[in-house]
């Protein structure tokens, strides 16, 4: 299913974000989807396979998806902040989305570094009573303070997982009662498996 994809600023906190926003031509558009990037400091932006491959699945579904390059990434202003600086980052294109969708069910997603980001931002908008879906991919645990997320949260690591160790994930969603989807042979960057990515979206999210 095709998918059309624009280029945006949007205004953030220390200046603009450089985001890309992709849509169906083919549906109304049901809900808003952002998906944070890995970390900038090893390369990670808004181009990243990985988020692209998340991002195509939910804008086939009729999801408005942002993906902003964060803070210091690309032609996005400021500089690195740890997770903590972009957090409000990733909140400001959540305000812009809804100030061109309105309120509509939300869905929070992230790779890596990303998953810092979106629980981050996860935790204030569940402090604020409201609801939202959640998938992390390669979850940044021990890397970074993650906070804990939804119980119905979808967490998909890999076995071979060369960069955060799928023990270090485990440990993490324990004490949580979470379920983790281990893909069996799969490296952090989930090469050669993205599609596994995309029918996980399509099972949890089936409409």
């Amino acid at each position: 299913m095709k998918v059309d994809t624009f280029n945006l600023m949007i205004d953030g906190p220390v200046g603009q974000l450089e985001t890309i926003l992709m849509t169906s031509p083919l549906q109304a558009v049901k809900g808003i989807a952002l998906v944070a990037h890995p970390n900038p400091t090893q390369g990670g932006t808004n181009t990243n396979k990985v988020v692209q491959t998340i991002a195509k699945a939910f804008a086939r579904k009729g999801y408005a998806v942002y993906c902003p390059n964060l803070r210091g990434v690309g032609n996005s202003a400021g500089e690195f902040d740890a997770g903590i600086g972009e957090t409000d980052d990733m909140a400001a294109v959540l305000a812009y989305a809804r100030q061109s969708y309105g309120n509509l069910p939300l869905i929070l997603s992230g790779f890596s570094f990303g998953t810092f980001v979106q629980a981050s931002l996860g935790a204030r908008l569940t402090a604020a009573g409201e609801t939202f879906g959640m998938l992390l991919a390669g979850p940044a645990v021990k890397k970074f303070d993650v906070p804990s997320v939804p119980a119905e949260t979808l967490i998909v690591h890999g076995e071979e997982d060369e960069v955060i160790p799928l023990q270090h994930v485990l440990d993490w969603a324990r004490p949580q009662k979470l379920p983790v989807v281990v893909l069996p042979g799969v490296s952090h960057f989930f090469h050669g498996h993205l599609g596994q990515l995309t029918d996980w979206v399509n099972l949890k999210w089936p409409s």
